[in-house]
């Protein structure tokens, strides 16, 4: 007679549930968002999408920050770009994990459980109670009228009474497990999908989003398509003592055949918003110098940034020819836009100092300054996560004032002229306490 093996089907069983078990432990959870909020931490103390050299520069192996903490650590454990890397990405997709099999094996079973509620017909079952009381010849109906008003939900079966109230709050924790959960998969649509690029744009000029530093895999789905964005002025304010105020860039997304679709006027903090994508405006730079010598067409020479002692401040230079073969010229060098630029010959002497709109004579030319022409300098920020995220913490927050509603039942139990009651409550004994002390004095 053959041998009956023994099914692997129950210790599958069992294994799985163990499993489940183990990831909808409270514990397990909290440990995973205190990581979640460690590594989060991270990344907001050192800085992100960084070069090697700046890694180095600033987390040198001896010493190393904290005695640990070098840039080669730095690199090896992806702590340069914290958000992106697979394993914070698997963290949150095992917290996810975690939330959902709590709500399934803890927070709908104890919300179905509010359901199975069932009549007290026995006088010992009110001992039980957290708040119990007898009132001879009450009124059970004049009971039931006064518990409506509070609020409660009734039911009667022959002389046993049941009610309840703030269903709600049990309803709260699943919300708060919903918004969290909304709130990864937005985090994670982010992290894949979304894109950071910076441009410096000068005025007057149309460009396409294509210097990017920071993106997902699959951020090229998500990258904006057949428009460019054309910087029509950059402009910026200055205070009676010469510093910034602010400064503007009016921009418009335009169609290939150069159609304007939206056009805004942005400045610090209010950016321009198109389809999911983002234009800041962050910097701000001296792109070039439109200048006619003479009769001259006007024509523009680019400026460059040029090296300051002690690194005081930064200005910007450019060179004019005055002479055809280039032989002769002199140098033009500006701080800002304010339309000043002081003037420099061959040999390095000052001349003079220009505004926009004067001639200055030198070298047997008249040279015309015409205008100064400021760039732009933008970040663009594409997120399709963040729709997601926002409705997450708008659920987050309605979970959490649900969660404060307490949970309050209360039986009645009728015996001759003898009316036995009690109830009890999650949360709020203390008004819970009030309101049945309450009932008590109304129905005596």
């Amino acid at each position: 007679m053959a041998a009956v093996k023994n099914s692997p089907t129950p210790f599958l069983k069992n294994s799985f549930f163990s499993i489940i078990k183990l990831v909808a432990d409270l514990r397990l959870a909290i440990a995973l968002l205190l990581i979640i909020a460690l590594f989060s931490i991270s990344g907001t103390v050192i800085e992100q999408s960084e070069s090697q050299s700046f890694y180095q520069q600033n987390y040198p192996e001896n010493p190393a920050l904290f005695g640990f903490l070098s840039w080669k650590v730095i690199l090896f454990l992806g702590l340069n770009h914290v958000y992106s890397t697979f394993w914070f990405i698997s963290i949150l997709v095992l917290f996810a994990l975690s939330l959902t099999t709590c709500t399934f094996t803890r927070q709908l079973p104890a919300l179905k459980a509010t359901k199975n509620w069932k009549f007290y017909r026995q006088v010992r079952q009110f001992q039980k109670l957290a708040f119990s009381s007898q009132i001879d010849n009450g009124n059970i109906e004049s009971i039931e009228q006064i518990l409506k008003k509070s609020g409660y939900k009734t039911f009667q079966e022959n002389n046993s009474f049941y009610a309840h109230k703030g269903i709600l709050g049990k309803v709260g924790p699943i919300i708060v497990h919903i918004a969290m959960l909304v709130i990864i998969a937005g985090a994670i649509m982010g992290i894949l999908t979304g894109f950071v690029a910076q441009e410096m744009i000068p005025s007057g000029q149309t460009f396409e989003i294509k210097n990017i530093f920071k993106y997902g895999v699959f951020s090229s789905s998500y990258l904006p398509k057949d428009i460019a964005i054309k910087v029509n002025r950059f402009w910026i304010d200055y205070g009676a003592n010469g510093n910034i105020e602010q400064f503007y860039s009016d921009l418009s997304v335009v169609d290939p055949d150069g159609k304007e679709l939206d056009r805004k006027t942005i400045k610090v903090n209010e950016p321009l918003r198109y389809k999911g994508v983002t234009f800041y405006q962050t910097n701000w730079s001296i792109a070039g110098v439109k200048v006619q010598l003479n009769n001259s067409p006007i024509f523009q020479l680019p400026m460059a940034p040029l090296k300051t002692k002690n690194n005081e401040g930064q200005i910007w230079g450019t060179w004019v020819p005055t002479k055809t073969d280039l032989s002769e010229g002199i140098s033009l060098i500006a701080k800002d836009l304010q339309g000043t630029v002081v003037v420099y010959d061959g040999k390095g002497q000052l001349v003079s100092a220009m505004r926009e709109g004067m001639i200055l004579p030198i070298n047997g030319v008249n040279v015309k300054l015409v205008e100064l022409v400021g760039s732009t300098g933008l970040q663009i920020k594409g997120d399709p996560g963040v729709p997601l995220v926002y409705l997450g913490f708008a659920l987050l927050m309605l979970g959490v004032v649900m969660s404060y509603l307490s949970y309050s039942q209360i039986w009645i139990l009728q015996e001759g002229n003898s009316i036995y009651i009690g109830g009890k409550t999650n949360r709020s004994q203390v008004v819970f306490e009030r309101e049945f002390l309450q009932l008590l004095e109304k129905a005596a």
